[in-house]
C-alpha cells in the first residue's frame, strides 16, 4: 500500500511512520521543506505543490498542526486554528483534484470537541462543547468533508491524552513526579481520558483498513481515569509520593485559557466505534499501560 502522511515528524507520525515502513509499505511524507526521497512539499495555506507527486496513493494521513501546548495568546490561537482548518481544507482541496484520488483520508482531531463535560460519558454522537477548542475541533472535522463529498472515506480520529514518554503530556509529567513532586491539578476530579502510542498507531492503521469505519471514532482507551487517579498511578508506577498538587489558580496564572480547555477540564470519553469495528486495545488499563510506555522507546 502507499499512503501519504502530514506530520510525519510529529509525535504521532514518527511513532506510525516506521511501523508502516517495516510492514512493506511505502510512505511519503508532506513537508514544508519537501525535498529528499519520499517527501513531497506542501504549504498548509496552499496545498500541494506537485499534485503529481501525490498521484497514486491508497490513502492519506493528516496529522499536520500547530502544538497546542503553552500559552493560548492571540497569536498562538491564530496559529492551532488556522494550521487545522485552513490546512486541511487545502490538503482536501488538493486530493479531490487527483485523477486517482486517495480512497480513505484519516484526519487527526481531538476529544476537545466535547469541551469540558464533568462525569458525562461521551461518544461520537455527542454533541460539541463550546470556547475555543470545541469550535477549532469542529471546523477543523468540517474542512475535511470536503474530501467526504467527493467519494473519499473520511476518518476524524479524536484523540485524548496521548501517552508516549517522547512528548506530549506525560513526557512533561515525568520530571517533576520522578523528582516526587507531582501532584493532582485542581480538585483532580476531572476526568482524563487518555490513550497509549501504541494504541495511537494501532487505531490510525485500523482506521486505515475497515470500509466500515467512517466519520468521527474517539480515539481513547476503554477506561478512562481521574485527574486523581492518573496522579496516583503515575506515581506508583516511578515510585515516588505525589503530594504537591496544583491549585486550579495556580494553573491559570502559569497557563492562561489553556488550563482551563485542557488542564481543568473533564472528558469521559468511550472509544464506541473503534470497538464496535473490532479495534482490540493493546493497553486498554492506566498502569500497564504506563509501564510499558515508560519501559519501551514508546
Amino acid at each position: 500500500m502507499k499512503y501519504l502522511v502530514s506530520g510525519a515528524s510529529g509525535l504521532i507520525g514518527s511513532a506510525l511512520v516506521g511501523p508502516l515502513t517495516a510492514d512493506g509499505h511505502q510512505v511519503t511524507r508532506l513537508t514544508r521543506s519537501g525535498g529528499g526521497a519520499g517527501s513531497v512539499r506542501w504549504d498548509p495555506a496552499t496545498g500541494v505543490a506537485d499534485r503529481a507527486a501525490i498521484e497514486g496513493h491508497d490513502a492519506v494521513v493528516h496529522l499536520a498542526g500547530e502544538n497546542i501546548a503553552g500559552r493560548w495568546t492571540a497569536a498562538k490561537k491564530r496559529r492551532i486554528s488556522e494550521s487545522r482548518i485552513a490546512g486541511t481544507r487545502s490538503l482536501c482541496a488538493s486530493l479531490i483534484s487527483l485523477k486517482q484520488p486517495p480512497r480513505a483520508l484519516v484526519c487527526a482531531s481531538a476529544i476537545g470537541y466535547y469541551g469540558d463535560r464533568g462525569d458525562e460519558v461521551l461518544n461520537e454522537s455527542s454533541p460539541p462543547g463550546t470556547g475555543f477548542l470545541p469550535e477549532v475541533c469542529r471546523q477543523w472535522e468540517e474542512a475535511a468533508q470536503l474530501a467526504a463529498a467527493h467519494g473519499i472515506r473520511v476518518v476524524h480520529l479524536r484523540f485524548g491524552v496521548v501517552l508516549s514518554r517522547r512528548g506530549g503530556a506525560l513526557a512533561k509529567m515525568l520530571t517533576p513526579f520522578r523528582l516526587g513532586l507531582g501532584g493532582r491539578i485542581g480538585d483532580g476530579a476531572q476526568f482524563m481520558s487518555w490513550i497509549a502510542i501504541d494504541d495511537v498507531v494501532g487505531a490510525i492503521r485500523h482506521a486505515l483498513t475497515r470500509d466500515d469505519l467512517s466519520g468521527p471514532a474517539n480515539a481513547v482507551s476503554p477506561a478512562p481515569v481521574t485527574n486523581r487517579e492518573f496522579t496516583a498511578k503515575l506515581a506508583r508506577v516511578v515510585s515516588r509520593p505525589a503530594v504537591f498538587p496544583m491549585p486550579a489558580t495556580a494553573a491559570r496564572l502559569v497557563f492562561g485559557e489553556m488550563a482551563d480547555a485542557l488542564l481543568l477540564a473533564s472528558a469521559r470519553v468511550a472509544p464506541a466505534k473503534l470497538l464496535s469495528t473490532g479495534y482490540v486495545f493493546l493497553h486498554p488499563t492506566l498502569e500497564e499501560a504506563l509501564r510499558h510506555v515508560l519501559r519501551n522507546s514508546g
